[in-house]
């Protein structure tokens, strides 16, 4: 057991400004995520704590991750686009998702009644991650940046330099923070929030 873990069930994740409160969507879930944390405690995944999540890996390499969303607690699986899915359960987590695929679930029970099958889905991650398959990730469509960012590359040349030098899923995922605005100056300020991050060369909600 990870000790960053057993904090996270007590403080929340730290991802919005409900951490440490009792309306930390950690919190709406802490039981049917203590089941599942169970359940992977028992499997040979190593527990850490990346990304304010707790986060499962094999020989270094990341498996799933355990998290809560605001209207459902899930199991998120790094390769889950390669997993069997026999019971038709598995969840595509948003349109731009590759390789990514989740368990989701609202209530104890759920994980309760579904233990089994619950077990089966790990162990194939686990399976997968043994063999070493890999994701052949598709070329996507060139991202379209706000103008409010190319601005600020224009005004500072090493603050784009930081930007390009990040991985694609990275710009991915700060494009879409960026752009997701629908006010300018919400835009330009959500930029300059995220300087410091993308010089330490981190994603959107990337914490470690």
């Amino acid at each position: 057991m990870n000790p960053k873990v057993d904090a996270y069930f007590v403080e929340g994740c730290g991802r919005c400004e409900l951490y440490q409160t009792p309306q930390c969507k950690v919190h709406s879930y802490a039981e049917p995520m203590e089941h599942l944390r169970s359940m992977l405690l028992e499997t040979e995944l190593k527990e850490e704590f990346k990304w304010s999540q707790p986060c499962y890996t094999l020989n270094g390499k990341n498996v799933l991750i355990l998290t809560a969303f605001k209207d459902y607690c899930c199991l998120a699986f790094f390769k889950g686009s390669l997993m069997r899915d026999p019971l038709k359960i598995l969840v595509v987590p948003g349109e731009h998702s590759q390789a990514a695929r989740q368990l989701r679930f609202n209530k104890t029970e759920e994980v309760k009644v579904n233990h089994d099958s619950i077990k089966q889905y790990i162990q194939q991650a686990i399976d997968l991650e043994k063999a070493g398959v890999q994701i052949d990730f598709k070329e996507k469509n060139e991202l379209v940046f706000p103008e409010e960012l190319i601005r600020k590359w224009k005004e500072d040349p090493t603050f784009k330099k930081a930007f390009e030098a990040l991985t694609p899923g990275r710009k991915r995922s700060w494009n879409l923070h960026f752009s997701s605005a629908k006010q300018s100056n919400t835009r330009s300020a959500r930029i300059e929030k995220a300087r410091p991050r993308i010089f330490e060369g981190k994603g959107w909600n990337e914490r470690e």
